[in-house]
């Protein structure tokens, strides 16, 4: 996963100074307005990196992700790229971070950096959390950076999506994100015979909560409904679909997920808040609200969804089997 975060003119003045001054020992870097940003640079205060490595502790706090880019061989490549998000840091800043780690590396020149390092607790940069990386580092299979990128978001997604049957969806113990009492109304309206078509869904990054699109069209068809869905920003849609099949009248509850990809600030932000939040909005759907889903349905954009597709997996062909036919003998 990418955030399409990039690296500000100050930082590569930043870090090209790091590159070229002995008297640097490293810059610690953060994400300011869709930007990688110098927050401050280290001077060294000693000729060993363990020597200035107690200068960290004093800008590590314990609910708040930073990278480090320190000056630790003495041999080019220096540099080791440092990505510390404590446990405590809110879920979206997590993987924020995790997701920009490589582009932090790239932009700035992966061929300047030795090794990358991701830790999640102060004592890990300490000098014995140094002795136990380097200990793990010989013994560990060796992985490409994407696959070191893709297991650490893994993980914070896993930590995170753990949903419950509350009003409350809780992705960890330091962030919990409430879905409206309105969307859940909506939610429940719509297992009604007589209630609502459909009901959207999104979540607002400002305020953390799950809420209820004000729009409320009613589609009669799939091709309706995927006309109705955002082409720019993802969605949770709860469909009653109403057709006939086999002379019956059949009206299954169905879910669509889907995640545009479209280019900007907003999109990066909800790209990772969607997928965590997926499983906590279809609990409160089932235990709060009573639904019952015939189907599931993941897309990128809305134009994916179509009629054909929704009955294929409704109401799958069943193929009729010709029996064993046994080959005439030669001659006859």
């Amino acid at each position: 996963m990418q955030s399409g975060i990039s690296a500000s003119e100050e930082l590569q003045a930043e870090f090209n100074s790091l590159l070229t001054s002995p008297s640097s020992f490293g810059v610690i870097v953060g994400i300011e307005k869709e930007a990688l940003v110098p927050i401050t640079t280290l001077p060294s205060k000693g000729s060993s990196f363990l020597e200035n490595l107690s200068s960290l502790q004093s800008h590590l706090k314990p609910n708040v992700p930073l990278y480090m880019l320190l000056r630790r061989y003495d041999d080019v490549p220096r540099l080791t790229a440092i990505s510390y998000v404590p446990d405590a840091a809110q879920v979206r800043q997590k993987m924020l971070f995790a997701s920009t780690r490589l582009t932090l590396v790239r932009e700035l020149g992966s061929e300047h950096f030795r090794e990358t390092m991701f830790v999640t607790s102060a004592d890990e940069l300490s000098e014995n959390g140094f002795e136990r990386h380097d200990a793990h580092a010989q013994l560990a299979a060796p992985l490409t950076e994407e696959e070191r990128t893709l297991g650490e978001v893994k993980r914070a997604e896993q930590e995170a999506g753990s949903g419950t049957g509350t009003r409350e969806i809780h992705l960890s113990k330091s962030f919990a994100m409430p879905m409206a009492e309105d969307a859940v109304a909506a939610l429940k309206e719509l297992g009604q015979d007589d209630g609502r078509v459909v009901t959207m869904l999104t979540i607002n990054p400002d305020s953390e909560s799950v809420e209820l699109l004000p729009e409320s069209p009613r589609p009669t068809s799939i091709g309706e409904l995927a006309g109705a869905i955002s082409t720019t920003e993802p969605r949770f849609t709860f469909y009653r679909f109403r057709h006939r099949h086999d002379g019956t009248e059949q009206s299954p509850v169905l879910f669509f997920y889907t995640c545009p990809l479209t280019p900007g600030n907003k999109s990066i932000k909800n790209r990772m808040l969607y997928p965590l939040m997926k499983r906590a909005v279809l609990e409160i759907a089932a235990k709060e609200a009573g639904l019952t889903l015939e189907k599931k349905f993941e897309v990128e954009e809305p134009s994916e969804i179509t009629e054909q597709s929704v009955m294929d997996d409704l109401h799958p062909k069943t193929t009729t089997k010709s029996g064993f036919s046994r080959p005439k003998r030669p001659g006859r």
